[in-house]
C-alpha cells in the first residue's frame, strides 16, 4: 500500500486481539473496514460499534469490491474468503505487511522482543497520555484503563512488533524497545541464531533511539553493537535498585541520567520491573517528564490476561495469565513466590500452544514450574497449526517429570477431566493460576462453576 486515500479493506479472522486492533486503527484512519470470523464474540460487538462491518461465519462474497484483504496468522490459506480474494485478483496482504504500512503514516515507536511486549507497550502509551499527548497505539490485549486496545492519534504511534510473523521486520519504526530474545517461532526463523539475526538486522534499520535490556545476554550484546540506551537491574543507564515486592506490587528506586526517583509499581515480578524500566527509558527519551511517567503507573491495574484475578471461591484465588513460553511461566510463578501475601499452595495449570512449537521445544519446559506445588498439564491448543503425530501435552509432562522426579505433575488431556480434577483439588488458601494463549482463558470460569455444582451436591 502506497497511498493514504481511503481504501476498502477486509480482515479475515478479525476477532483476534491483533487483527481487531488493526481494524479499529484502519477505521479511525478513514478507511472502509469490514471483517469476518468463525463465531460471535464481545470483540466483534465492539468492532461493529466502532463502525466495522462484521460477518459470521466466513462468506466469499464479502471480498467483492475490496481493495485489500488481510488476515490473522491463525487463518489458513484455504479459507473461503482468501481463496475468493485470490480468484478475483484482490490484493492480499499479511497482517505484518498492512501493519508495516500503517507504521509509515506516523512516527512509530515499536516494542519488540520475545517477552513483555504487551505490558511494555501499554506502560509507554500510558506515560505519554499522562504527559498530555495523544499517541496512537496498538496493543495485543484489552487494557481497562485505555478506551480501546487500539487508537489512531497524533504524530506518534506505539506498537508491538511481533517476531512470530516477522512483523518487526515489516514495521520499519523510527525508534524501538527490545525487551529480550528467547527461543520461539523456529518455524519462522529456523533457529535461535536466525531469531537473533532478525533482531540484529531490525536494529540496524532503526534511525532513532534504541532501548535494550542489559540483563538479557543477547540484548546486552546487541545493545553494545548498536550503541543503544540500556535498562535493567545491572549496570544500565536506566537501572532499578532496592527492589522490594509487597502487597502484589513492587517498590524500587530508578536511577537514570537525570537523577534517582522512587517508584511504586502495582505489578508483580522482576519481569514487570524491567517492563517499567523499558517504557520509562523510552518515555524520557521522547521528552516525557519523570513525574508524568511515574504518575501514569501508580494506579495501573494491568493488562487483560496478565496475572488477572478472575475469581475468589471457597478460599481459592483463581488467576488467568497469557504466559505460554518457559521463561514467561517461570517469571510469573517466581513473582507469586516473591510476593509477601503468600499462598498455601500454588496450582499451575498449563495449556501448551502450537504443535510445531511443542515438537521442537517441549523439553524447554522442564524447569518452568519449579515454583508451583501442583502442576497440571492439558493437551495442545493448535492455534492454526497442523497436528503432528506423537506431539501432545504429554511431552511437557515427561520433560518435567524427567527433570524433577518428585514433582507432582498431573496429565489431564481432556477438558472435562481437567476441570473436574482442579475443581476438587483446590482448597482454602490456594492460588490456582491457569496459563496459555488458547481457550484456557475460559478455564477459571469453568472451574468455579463446577465447584459451585459440587458444593450443591451436583
Amino acid at each position: 500500500m502506497t497511498t493514504t486515500s481511503a481504501q476498502r479493506i477486509h480482515i479475515v479472522g478479525v476477532g483476534g486481539p491483533g487483527t481487531s486492533a488493526i481494524a479499529i486503527i484502519l477505521a479511525e484512519m478513514g478507511h472502509r473496514v469490514s471483517g469476518s470470523d468463525v463465531r460471535e464474540s464481545q470483540v466483534l460487538d465492539r468492532l461493529r460499534a466502532a463502525g466495522v462491518a462484521v460477518n459470521v461465519p466466513h462468506d466469499p462474497l464479502v471480498v467483492n469490491g475490496c481493495d485489500i484483504v488481510t488476515y490473522s496468522a491463525a487463518v489458513r490459506q484455504t479459507n473461503v474468503e482468501l481463496v475468493a480474494a485470490a480468484e478475483r485478483g484482490v490484493r492480499v496482504l499479511t497482517r505484518a505487511a498492512i501493519l508495516g504500512w500503517i507504521a509509515t503514516q506516523a512516527t512509530t515507536i515499536a516494542v519488540a522482543g520475545t517477552h513483555g511486549k504487551t505490558t511494555t507497550t501499554t506502560l509507554l502509551t500510558m506515560m505519554m497520555r499522562e504527559a498530555g499527548r495523544d499517541p496512537g497505539y496498538l496493543i495485543g490485549a484489552d487494557v481497562p484503563q485505555l478506551p480501546a486496545s487500539a487508537h489512531w492519534g497524533d504524530e506518534n504511534f506505539v506498537v508491538e512488533a511481533d517476531e512470530s510473523d516477522s512483523s518487526h521486520r515489516a514495521i520499519k519504526p523510527y525508534a524501538t524497545i527490545l525487551t529480550n530474545v528467547d527461543v520461539d517461532h523456529l518455524d519462522e526463523h529456523g533457529s535461535y541464531d536466525g531469531i537473533v539475526a532478525s533482531f540484529d538486522e531490525y536494529l540496524a534499520e532503526i534511525r532513532g533511539p534504541k532501548v535494550l535490556c542489559i540483563d538479557d545476554p543477547t540484548t546486552a550484546r546487541l545493545a553494545h553493537e548498536h550503541s543503544a540506551i540500556t535498562y535493567g537491574l545491572g549496570a544500565a543507564m536506566y537501572r532499578a535498585t532496592n527492589v522490594q515486592f509487597v502487597a502484589g506490587g513492587a517498590r524500587f528506586m530508578v536511577e537514570h541520567p537525570d537523577g534517582r526517583h522512587e517508584v511504586s509499581l502495582p505489578l508483580r515480578g522482576v519481569h514487570n520491573v524491567r517492563n517499567f524500566l523499558a517504557a520509562f527509558a523510552m518515555a524520557r527519551v521522547l521528552g516525557v517528564s519523570v513525574e508524568s511517567a511515574t504518575r501514569a503507573v501508580a494506579d495501573f491495574v494491568g493488562v487483560h490476561r496478565r496475572f488477572e484475578v478472575r475469581a475468589h471461591d471457597g478460599g481459592t484465588t483463581f488467576i488467568d495469565d497469557y504466559a505460554h513460553l518457559p521463561a514467561e511461566i517461570a517469571a510469573v510463578l517466581a513473582a507469586v513466590r516473591a510476593d509477601s501475601a503468600g499462598f498455601a499452595r500454588v496450582i499451575a495449570v498449563f495449556q501448551p500452544n502450537r504443535f510445531n512449537r511443542m515438537a521442537v521445544m517441549s523439553d524447554a519446559y522442564c524447569d518452568a514450574f519449579i515454583d508451583a506445588d501442583v502442576v497440571v498439564i492439558t493437551d495442545i491448543y493448535a492455534s492454526g497449526t497442523d497436528r503432528i503425530e506423537g506431539v501432545t501435552g504429554q511431552l511437557v509432562v515427561d520433560a518435567i517429570r524427567n527433570a524433577h522426579p518428585y514433582a507432582r505433575v498431573e496429565w489431564r488431556k481432556e477438558r472435562a477431566d481437567l476441570v473436574e480434577f482442579v475443581a476438587r483439588e483446590c482448597r482454602d488458601g490456594d492460588l490456582c493460576i491457569s496459563m496459555g494463549c488458547g481457550d484456557i482463558e475460559t478455564f477459571p470460569d469453568e472451574v468455579v462453576a463446577r465447584r459451585r455444582e459440587l458444593s450443591r451436591g451436583a
